[in-house]
């Protein structure tokens, strides 16, 4: 329980602009799992505006009840007038239930837990989207951050089978100075088709960094087909592959910030936000 609330900042760097270009800090938030009642996590998230980072990218699973729209998008405070985009996840449209801790560590069976009712999506979409940041859904989008022209390419969240990828397929924009891919929950399928089309980086949530860690073992689960190795943090997609590498990308899985209100558990697991600085990559 102590662990579920030791919400810490990760800093990584990433080399991934083009030689000559000034350093992007990115504020990756994911699955914060907002209820009204998490005063400290509201503190706490709201104290990241202090970060003054130059663009936002959130990944989804903002809510964990029915009145946290106005709570999250408060908790936000300041970071919504900074540039930013977005996904849902499967947290943000379904209401969460009381279930089986232990059946998040087993095999997936495939079921989804859709015939609950459905959280206020559509007012935190609008919310987001009215304060100015980019709505992802199976959809592109381009922004100008610290001079140089980001393209962007997300889709709904692929744990529910919502992500349409025939919506955002091709190649990604050659004339942009950075691509980003944008997800919630970091299946292949997904990571794939991003690295296909040439996006120089992912980011992705959903995992929890594997929730449940054991020391020399790591992650017992992804919640999704990624495998445990890459629960949480910067690798390389394809996982074998190296920067320049045609056809692969940088991935950066956040471990995210909360859990399912009935199952406030981690282990060897902190709860975090990550700050990316992007850095050129070197000649």
């Amino acid at each position: 329980m102590a662990e579920a609330r030791a919400y810490t900042l990760r800093r990584v760097t990433m080399p991934v602009l083009q030689p000559g270009s000034p350093d992007v800090r990115v504020l990756h938030l994911s699955d914060v799992h907002m209820t009204p009642g998490q005063r400290r996590k509201q503190a706490w998230l709201r104290d990241l505006a202090g970060l003054r980072p130059d663009l936002v990218v959130d990944t989804g699973d903002n809510l964990a009840h029915r009145d946290s729209v106005p709570v999250v998008l408060d908790a936000l405070g300041e970071l919504l007038d900074v540039p930013g985009v977005f996904v849902l996840g499967s947290n943000d449209y379904y209401e969460p239930t009381l279930r089986n801790p232990v059946k998040y560590l087993l095999p997936d069976d495939g079921k989804r837990n859709t015939d609950v009712p459905q959280l206020p999506w559509r007012a935190l979409t609008a919310a987001l989207s009215d304060a100015g940041w980019a709505d992802l859904t199976n959809a592109k989008a381009t922004l100008e951050v610290r001079g140089l022209r980001i393209a962007f390419a997300g889709v709904d969240d692929p744990h529910l089978g919502y992500d349409r990828l025939e919506d955002i397929a091709g190649p990604a924009d050659p004339d942009a100075d950075l691509r980003l891919g944008v997800a919630h929950a970091p299946y292949l399928r997904v990571l794939d088709r991003f690295a296909a089309d040439g996006y120089d980086a992912v980011l992705a949530g959903h995992t929890h960094g594997g929730q449940v860690c054991l020391p020399g073992v790591g992650a017992l689960t992804t919640n999704c087909d990624l495998e445990s190795a890459r629960a949480k943090g910067l690798h390389r997609h394809p996982a074998a592959s190296r920067p320049g590498d045609p056809g692969s990308s940088w991935l950066h899985v956040s471990a995210g910030l909360g859990t399912s209100p009935y199952a406030r558990i981690r282990v060897a697991c902190r709860p975090e936000a990550t700050l990316l600085t992007l850095v050129p990559t070197k000649a």
